[in-house]
């Protein structure tokens, strides 16, 4: 080994042992404001608990195949998910940029040259023989050939963490943009969920106008009759047909917010509006109880609380990035290779040459250019932390409020079923009544009203508790865990 290469090695093994080195804090993740328990569920415990907040495929506990088939189809064809997935396969990618920048820059070079040369000497003979002079030109020619290959190689080593701290922001990034990934098909999903919910209802909703149609038709004809027979006025008749008329523009209307709800299914499964029909069917869909399980663990089951989690720890890295700029920098380089004139003396030892070279460099002033770097990182991780902790506190908000709402929504539509029979009860009795002409029809019109109203209430409760139990899944995280991130 040569004298030179002694002289490196030192070095080389120092600036290994250096690498081990990371200026900036070390990460940890901050306290958020976390409950010891939900204030919305003391006293109140679901009859029939669901594991639904523990299911990635949470919309099953509906145990309805269409809204199943549906949501499956979100993942694979929204195209709003395909534009996250393809940020995150970018930032993925940088993680990657960013890591190649540990290991040396490897080079290596050919080349083969031919270079020709000629000259011209003149010699002049004199003929005797003859008698004649003769000039003899004699001329010489060279051609070189030169062949050669050479490896380089640099290498700057991080001393500092300057790259592993850059590493960390490109993970955190990534991480952080998966999380976006997750929330924004939970939040997809939510919408079909939703939707889908408000389109059986307006089918439910139609279902309840056709027989109050009917009923009006029936209504409009008795009072007809009496009129013909002169137990009526016309203005009973001009009342029956304004009812009969208005209810069938309102349920002709129910048709545009049906189709509405369908072509925003259709654009979240992906597909163009004219491509999917759902076809009316029965108001099957009941209300399940989810249990919200134990405070501290919603942290690591909200994907957006995770996304801005990440994004503190990328900025936690990216003060470590900015202290760097107070230390110096080295670089290594070196370069070896064969150089002969003939291809078989190409690997002879004589034909062998190589050098190496070490250079430092220390920014000495640049007008507070690094300070002001390291007190921007500073003051971002603190802006990361502020709404790490505030989307934090919004998801137990979020939570809390779904708990109260099912709460309320439960102990409320036992209320309007009762409130629902009797109303269909007084109208049935009613109309005896005004068939037997001991009431007028201004008490069987008030007798519709309530019972058409009562019905509607009804269902938008039912409707209320199933939306609220799809929005209290999501506030969970929809059966997604943070663990996940590791692999990312």
């Amino acid at each position: 080994m040569s004298k030179t290469r002694l002289r490196l090695a030192p070095l080389l093994l120092a600036a290994s042992a250096l690498c081990a080195c990371e200026v900036g804090p070390n990460y940890h993740r901050p306290p958020a404001p976390t409950p010891q328990v939900y204030k919305e569920i003391q006293g109140w415990t679901p009859a029939n608990p669901s594991d639904a907040a523990d299911r990635a495929d949470w919309w099953t506990m509906f145990n309805d195949p269409i809204l199943t088939g549906l949501e499956e189809k979100v993942a694979k064809s929204n195209f709003t998910l395909a534009a996250d997935l393809a940020a995150y396969d970018e930032a993925h990618a940088i993680v990657a940029e960013q890591r190649a920048q540990l290991w040396p820059t490897l080079t290596g070079t050919g080349s083969a040259s031919v270079s020709h040369s000629g000259t011209a000497a003149e010699s002049a003979q004199i003929g005797t023989t003859t008698g004649v002079t003769g000039v003899t030109a004699s001329r010489g020619s060279s051609t070189i050939a030169n062949y050669s290959l050479e490896l380089g190689a640099t290498w700057e080593p991080d001393l500092w963490g300057k790259i592993r701290r850059e590493i960390e922001n490109a993970r955190g990034t990534a991480q952080s943009t998966y999380a976006d990934l997750v929330n924004a098909r939970l939040s997809a999903q939510m919408e079909l969920a939703a939707d889908y919910i408000t389109l059986r209802q307006l089918d439910e909703q139609k279902r309840i106008d056709d027989a109050t149609v009917k009923a009006y038709e029936q209504s409009l004809q008795i009072t007809r009759n009496k009129y013909n027979a002169g137990n009526a006025a016309q203005a009973d008749v001009d009342t029956a047909e304004s009812l009969l008329y208005s209810e069938r523009a309102a349920d002709t209307a129910l048709g545009q917010q049906r189709g509405q709800m369908e072509h925003a299914i259709a654009t979240l499964i992906g597909v163009p509006p004219a491509e999917l029909t759902i076809a009316p069917t029965a108001w099957t869909l009941k209300p399940v109880d989810v249990p919200p399980g134990v405070p501290s663990t919603l942290l690591q089951r909200r994907p957006d609380v995770a996304a801005s989690e990440r994004l503190a720890a990328a900025a936690s890295a990216n003060i470590g990035v900015a202290v760097s700029g107070y230390f110096p920098s080295f670089t290594l380089t070196g370069n070896g290779g064969t150089e002969a004139q003939e291809i078989g003396q190409l690997f002879s030892p004589q034909s062998f040459l190589w050098n190496a070279a070490a250079s430092g460099a220390e920014t000495i002033f640049n007008g507070g250019l690094t300070h002001a770097q390291v007190q921007a990182a500073k003051a971002a991780y603190a802006e990361a932390v502020a709404t790490y902790r505030g989307t934090s506190l919004s998801a137990f908000q979020q939570v809390e409020d779904n708990l109260v709402a099912q709460r309320v929504l439960a102990a409320e539509q036992p209320d309007l079923l009762r409130a629902m029979n009797a109303a269909d009860q007084a109208l049935k009795i009613t109309n005896n009544e005004y068939q037997a002409g001991t009431v007028d029809y201004t008490t069987v019109v008030t007798a519709e009203a309530t019972a058409l109203a009562a019905h509607n209430a009804e269902l938008a409760v039912e409707a209320s508790r199933l939306t609220t139990t799809v929005d209290l899944v999501v506030a969970l995280g929809g059966g997604w865990n943070e663990s996940e991130l590791k692999s990312k």
